[in-house]
């Protein structure tokens, strides 16, 4: 297929992302995203939700309230050029189904089909973290319906939800002060945070859609079709979460339970329990694979990050190491997905 330039586009064509739509935009990571976006002054944001739908919306949103089996959802995204859908991941698929489905029948170029997280390149990860069904599946889905890109974001683990958010996550109990390190704690992985999420997705749409000829060779929306966005807060180990821990909280190693389990035993375990019917299970397998000493979650050593090409900030470590503690001592996280 011939490479499209914004110089060949019909007159009246503006290369430039001016409308979007979210679904999930009181949510803990549609949120950012959100503030992100409307921080730009570049675009018109749309939050779509339930008319049941309790949740605060940041403010300088247009919300609209529909229901997503409707033909009202299909007129809510009509206009719309990107779609970001952020749901929690035991979301029910068809749901998301659905939206795809109404994003195509509204002619929506881009959709974010709910991928934050893992490399969507690194087919035996996403295997063994049970994820592979539905990127295949709904990428596949947005493909056959023909309109529609999808964008997905490679952005490891949320580091200040998952410090946070029990042993099972990244092996911090802050009420217990104990700290459960996978194998030696030395498997590095990428993790970022929130705000940067919302950052990278905001940037990357405040880029041109389409390069302006041949001869152009910024960075451009249209670069990444059908493809991932690799971005990362940290590169960090266990042993260097707990580094940071220490100096935010004051302390040292022996004020820590500090116990030692094998990665790999944690995911078998977590997936016998969720073939044995038990869905909390679900996050301590999740994690456990992402600490392999394959180094699967150490996705920019072999690919390389997006964050200088989106401009991303430079963040401080143990700011967010802070916040992660809080929210974790105060149960601000649910210990399962």
């Amino acid at each position: 297929m011939a490479k499209a330039h914004a110089n060949d586009q019909p007159q009246g064509f503006s290369n430039r992302i001016e409308k979007v739509a979210i679904i999930g935009a009181g949510g803990q990571v549609g949120k950012h995203i959100a503030e992100q976006l409307l921080k730009t002054g570049k675009h018109t944001v749309t939050a779509i939700t339930r008319p049941s739908s309790t949740s605060i919306m940041p403010d300088g949103l247009h919300v609209i309230r529909v229901d997503y089996s409707s033909d009202e959802l299909i007129a809510a995204l009509r206009g719309q050029q990107v779609l970001i859908i952020t749901m929690a991941v035991n979301a029910p698929r068809d749901t998301i189904s659905k939206l795809v489905r109404a994003a195509a029948k509204a002619s929506v170029p881009y959709v974010l089909p709910n991928w934050f997280g893992h490399d969507a390149a690194n087919n035996r990860l996403c295997e063994d973290s049970l994820l592979s069904h539905y990127r295949d599946s709904i990428c596949a889905e947005i493909k056959n319906l023909g309109v529609s890109s999808y964008l997905l974001l490679a952005c490891g683990f949320w580091y200040e939800f998952s410090l946070g958010g029990g042993a099972d996550r990244y092996g911090f109990d802050f009420k217990k002060r104990s700290f459960t390190l996978f194998d030696d704690g030395n498997v590095a992985i990428n993790t970022s945070t929130w705000p940067l999420c919302g950052q990278a997705i905001a940037n990357l749409l405040s880029l041109k859609e389409l390069p302006d000829d041949d001869m152009d060779e910024l960075p451009t929306l249209s670069q990444f079709r059908n493809s991932s966005i690799y971005i990362s807060s940290f590169r960090l180990s266990q042993r260097d979460m707990f580094e940071s821990v220490k100096r935010v909280t004051g302390t040292t190693d022996a004020d820590w339970i500090i116990s030692h389990e094998s990665a790999e035993q944690r995911w078998k375990d977590g997936q016998a329990a969720l073939q044995q019917g038990n869905t909390k299970a679900f996050t301590k397998m999740l994690y456990s694979r992402m600490f392999f000493p394959t180094s699967d979650g150490d996705y920019q050593s072999s690919r390389g990050l997006h964050n200088d090409l989106l401009d991303l900030a430079v963040e401080d470590l143990d700011e967010f190491t802070a916040i992660g503690i809080r929210m974790g001592e105060n149960d601000e996280i649910p210990l399962s997905h």
